[in-house]
């Protein structure tokens, strides 16, 4: 009895690694160009409808088991049910992958306008780079010019700051010398009002002898006269 059951117990066995094997490795396919499809809450058209799925719907398969009609997928949305095994493919839809070609093919159609424009733009981004470089490198001669000038300049102002020392210690100069002749000059007027002072004074003295001295002389010329008599 133990012999017989071996096999059908190996057979459970495997079927039970292969439907974890299954569940573990869940991968992607869709549904196939049918309009749509329906997604049941069990394996079999008793259980009820979940939904409808359109043509190109990805779902996750989840489980298949071997041989069985159903599989076990989630949507996108998260919602878990059975589809049958035979309505899903591995490629997305004809239609899908017929959209995405054409919205490729409109993409590269619209690629050499883009290239077009872009290549406008980085022409016109070139010629106003090579607009302000002609700018900039008229404004660095401008500037090297007006430093060039002020560089004269404060040469030219160095030496008017020497001139001008030299002028000022000149002045400095001519003011002293102003003053010692201005110094000798007064000293000259005093010497010749002293000297003039001298020559009143003596003159003055002389007059006042002179006034003393005359009445005398001329009272002895006539006391002379009257002796004579």
């Amino acid at each position: 009895m133990l012999v017989g059951r071996l096999p059908r117990l190996l057979l459970a066995v495997v079927a039970i690694l292969m439907a974890s094997i299954a569940t573990t490795q869940a991968e992607t396919q869709y549904v196939t160009d049918q309009l749509e499809i329906t997604m049941r809450a069990g394996e079999s058209a008793r259980y009820k409808i979940i939904r409808m799925l359109a043509s190109g719907t990805p779902l996750e398969v989840l489980d298949i088991k071997p041989g069985a009609e159903y599989a076990k997928v989630r949507a996108e949305n998260g919602v878990i049910g059975y589809v049958l095994a035979s309505q899903l493919q591995k490629e997305p839809a004809a239609r899908t992958q017929l959209a995405e070609l054409k919205s490729r093919q409109t993409e590269l159609e619209q690629a050499p306008t883009a290239l077009t424009a872009r290549l406008t733009a980085l022409q016109t981004e070139h010629s106003t780079l090579l607009d302000d470089a002609h700018a900039l490198k008229q404004a660095k001669q401008q500037l090297e010019q007006e430093l060039a000038t002020i560089r004269h300049a404060s040469a030219n102002v160095l030496g008017i700051t020497e001139e001008r020392d030299q002028l000022r210690i000149q002045f400095n100069e001519l003011r002293r010398e102003y003053e010692e002749l201005i110094q000798i000059h007064n000293d000259t007027q005093h010497q010749i009002k002293q000297h003039w002072f001298m020559i009143g004074a003596s003159v003055l003295i002389g007059g006042i002898l002179l006034g003393l001295i005359l009445p005398h002389l001329s009272f002895r010329r006539r006391k002379s006269r009257w002796s004579s008599f």
